[in-house]
C-alpha cells in the first residue's frame, strides 16, 4: 500500500507543479495501466491504457494509447496476441480539443520467456499495421526486456525488482529506423497477479531524442472459474 501511495502522489504532483524541467523537447511522463485477463487455459485479454504527456509535470497530452487484444498461450513460455489499438496524438500546446494525429492499429506479436538464474529475460516480436490519419503503413518491433529480483530468490509477492529493456522499431517504407527505446525501472510486486513499475525511458528518433518518467501499473487477474 505505501508503494501504491507513492506512486499515487507522485502522479498527483507532477499533474499540479509546473517545475523548469518540465521542457517539451528534453522531458515527458508517461503514466500506464497493463492487464493481462486469463479466461481460460488457453485464452487471455490483453487490456491496456497510457497517457503521454509532452512534459513531465502538468497535463499537456502527447498521446493517448488504447490497445486491447486477445492472447493465446502455448504450452510452457510463450504466447501469441492480435488485437486493435486507437492512439490519438496532439501538438506540444496545441488547444488540444481534437488530436491532429488519429492513428488506428492492428497489431500481432509473440513474447518468449527464458531464465538465466534469477534473471528472468522476455523476447517480444510485433508487427503492427497502421492507419495515420490518411496514409498507411508497417512497422516491425523487437524488444529485449529483463527482469532482476533484488530481496527475494524470486518475483513473488513483497518482491522488490529491478525491469530494463531495449526496443528497435524499423519501418518498411524507405525510412528504415524509426526510434529507439531504452528503458530501466524500480518495480515492487503487490500481489501474484500485480505490480507496480518506477522507470525512466529515453527515446531516439532519427533526429531527436527525450526522457520520459514512467509510472505503470500491473494487474493480471485470473478470471477462470476456480473448482
Amino acid at each position: 500500500m505505501k508503494i501504491i501511495r507513492f506512486c499515487f502522489t507522485l502522479f498527483v504532483l507532477s499533474h499540479v507543479c509546473q517545475p523548469a524541467i518540465a521542457q517539451e523537447d528534453r522531458f515527458g511522463q508517461w503514466t500506464m495501466y497493463f492487464g493481462q485477463n486469463r479466461v481460460s487455459d488457453k485464452l487471455s485479454v490483453h487490456t491496456e491504457f497510457q497517457f503521454r504527456s509532452h512534459v513531465i509535470s502538468g497535463f499537456n497530452a502527447e498521446q493517448l494509447m488504447i490497445r486491447t487484444g486477445l492472447n493465446y498461450h502455448f504450452q510452457g513460455n510463450a504466447f501469441a496476441t492480435a488485437g486493435y489499438a486507437f492512439i490519438p496524438s496532439y501538438v506540444y500546446d496545441s488547444p488540444q480539443s481534437e488530436p491532429e494525429v488519429k492513428e488506428h492499429r492492428i497489431w500481432q506479436q509473440l513474447i518468449t520467456t527464458q531464465h538465466l538464474g534469477r534473471v528472468k529475460f522476455e523476447h517480444r516480436y510485433r508487427i503492427e499495421q497502421r492507419w495515420v490519419n490518411d496514409n498507411y503503413r508497417n512497422r516491425f518491433r523487437y524488444r529485449l526486456m529483463a527482469f532482476c529480483p533484488l530481496n527475494k530468490e524470486t518475483i513473488e509477492p513483497g518482491a522488490v525488482f529491478l525491469s530494463a529493456y531495449d526496443e528497435i522499431f524499423v519501418n518498411a517504407e524507405k525510412t528504415f529506423f524509426d526510434r529507439n527505446r531504452l528503458y530501466a525501472a524500480l518495480g515492487y510486486q503487490l500481489k501474484k497477479e500485480s505490480n507496480v513499475q518506477l522507470g525512466w525511458l529515453r527515446q531516439a528518433l532519427n533526429n531527436s531524442g527525450k526522457y520520459y518518467l514512467q509510472i505503470t501499473m500491473i494487474y493480471n487477474p485470473d478470471l477462470r472459474k476456480q473448482e
